[in-house]
């Protein structure tokens, strides 16, 4: 656990987050290429041979998570997505929920304040979808669940990691990083955050990008986080955003994710419905399904909003994608300290950096360009807002700032009538100034 001043505050300060999944597989003999050259991953997590029994855990695991569907609709990009019956999703495998009534609606709609827009690239294009609306809808009394594959699991450290994030040592924010610092964590971030108060949601419009990934086992991503607790162990944390993430779709597509944890990624908590934990009431939008359409440097720029509150009378936070869609919530009995409120929010961009060949990633973060380049180049978060006691959406005050190196990925803030808080952000990543 962080129990110095200085590693709370490390923490604090937004580097918490994704960790890189393992390139390799411990659950079979399986071929594997790294930097170019074929290598083979051997067998782990278990006493003698083990290879039959690992094969039925994978497929046990499989079935767990792909339950029976309604109907299937198979996707332009290769996902398949079942249109499960909603008191069949995965969330009700968790101890805690097997009596759990679904709440159909949140008692007190949304916060009040701004009505969120939906996502589009000017007055007369339609929202932003997911590619998979192309083939089908799923009908009602149906939630659409992205099917997963043996190869998916295969990609993981082990079935008990699958779909999770791995606890990482938070580097110094009071004062640049020290370089052993950044290899160690092996991630860099461009945020923004507010802390020092009680907040109770938060929301944003997020610009959406294809980042080009250059190792497998690196990601790019642009979320929000929504914290509570001491930041050590017991650290409480809401994510909600769009990722690109090979090893843990198996491609390089912009997708719509979750994350959530109440210890600090250790045991609890997953991507999307990976795990038991969120309860989904949405028939239309797919977590972890690709987005589409997405900007074009100079060109088209498109975005998605996303609002995720707690609910002042039943305490469950919920998450809302753009003006139509509340997707559903997580309880409050997942949480202890998210349980009353948050402590910090942020905002903004998170990469892995591998120095797989000894230099800095060239993985983008947002478009891949610095902020200073501005908008339809640079990616942005625009309408920022947090959730107060009295569940109305304000501005957020005192904005903090962070990046590891700004000359690989930075962050620039502003403020616009109709853009309200926003900031530019993101990166090529390795360049001149960033070797």
């Amino acid at each position: 656990m962080l129990l110095d001043l200085e590693a709370v505050m490390a923490a604090k300060l937004g580097i918490h987050n994704i960790v890189q999944l393992c390139f390799f597989s411990s659950l079979l003999l399986v071929p594997l290429v790294s930097g170019g050259r074929a290598t083979t991953a051997t067998t782990g997590g278990g006493s003698g041979g083990g290879g039959s029994s690992q094969k039925l855990n994978v497929q046990n695991h499989l079935k767990n998570l792909n339950k029976p569907p309604v109907k299937s609709i198979k996707s332009p990009d290769g996902d398949i997505i079942d249109c499960v019956h909603m008191s069949h999703q995965p969330a009700f495998d968790h101890p805690d929920l097997k009596n759990h009534k679904i709440q159909m609606k949140p008692p007190n709609f949304h916060p009040e304040g701004k009505i969120l827009a939906d996502s589009k690239v000017s007055s007369s294009s339609s929202p932003v979808a997911q590619l998979w609306h192309q083939n089908g809808r799923c009908p009602d009394g149906t939630i659409p669940v992205r099917r997963t594959k043996k190869e998916d699991i295969l990609r993981a450290s082990s079935i008990q990691r699958f779909g999770k994030k791995k606890q990482k040592s938070f580097p110094q924010p009071s004062a640049k990083p020290l370089p052993d610092i950044l290899t160690q964590s092996g991630h860099q971030h461009a945020i923004v955050y507010v802390e020092g108060d009680k907040y109770y949601g938060a929301k944003a419009t997020i610009n959406v990008w294809d980042p080009r990934i250059q190792q497998p086992n690196e990601f790019s991503l642009s979320q929000m986080w929504i914290l509570g607790g001491s930041f050590g162990q017991d650290l409480n944390s809401i994510e909600a955003g769009w990722q690109v993430s090979p090893d843990l779709y198996g491609d390089n597509n912009t997708r719509l994710f979750t994350y959530w944890t109440s210890d600090a990624y250790q045991a609890t908590g997953c991507y999307n419905l990976l795990c038991s934990g969120f309860i989904q009431i949405n028939s239309d939008i797919a977590l972890g399904a690709s987005i589409y359409p997405l900007s074009n440097y100079g060109s088209s720029q498109y975005d998605i909003s996303i609002l995720v509150w707690k609910d002042p009378k039943e305490g469950n936070w919920w998450m809302q994608f753009g003006n139509n869609h509340v997707l559903g919530y997580w309880p409050a009995s997942l949480f202890s300290y998210l349980s009353d409120s948050a402590s910090m929010i942020e905002w903004g961009g998170e990469v892995v950096n591998s120095e797989s060949d000894g230099q800095h990633t060239s993985t983008q973060m947002g478009s891949g360009h610095f902020p200073d380049e501005g908008f339809g180049k640079a990616s942005y978060f625009k309408n920022i807002q947090v959730v107060d006691g009295e569940n109305k959406l304000r501005a957020p005050k005192d904005l903090g700032i962070y990046t590891e190196q700004d000359s690989c990925y930075n962050v620039k803030t502003g403020n616009a009538d109709d853009w309200g808080n926003y900031f530019y952000y993101g990166g090529p990543g390795r360049n001149p100034n960033c070797p």
